[in-house]
């Protein structure tokens, strides 16, 4: 195992949503990750993330490690959901509120 892949795996077993974004929720750097972070936080979860901008070798590590070529990247429970395209499906066909494991 790689270095930058236990670094991965150690982030992902930390928290149980972990959202790799460019920027920070308070401040993306993406109109992707903004609408990540937007519907995230209309379900109020409590939810980590790292700026992939400020950490390279966690960028294209991260490619490698998930398959998945763009960011933001959403995991739950250390399992990519998939990015923003994704989440916006999930969030519309109302499935991400059971994903999330929130109760209505």
């Amino acid at each position: 195992m790689t270095e930058i892949n236990k670094k991965i795996e150690e982030q992902l077993a930390s928290d149980r949503i972990i959202l790799y974004m460019k920027g920070e929720p308070n401040m993306p750097m993406c109109g992707f990750s903004a609408k990540v972070v937007d519907i995230l936080q209309q379900y109020d979860v409590t939810f980590k993330s790292y700026n992939i901008l400020v950490d390279d070798q966690l960028r294209q590590g991260l490619k490698i490690f998930s398959q998945w070529p763009t960011f933001p990247q959403l995991y739950i429970d250390g399992e990519l959901i998939g990015g923003c395209d994704i989440i916006v499906e999930l969030h519309d066909r109302e499935e991400l509120e059971s994903i999330l494991g929130q109760s209505s």
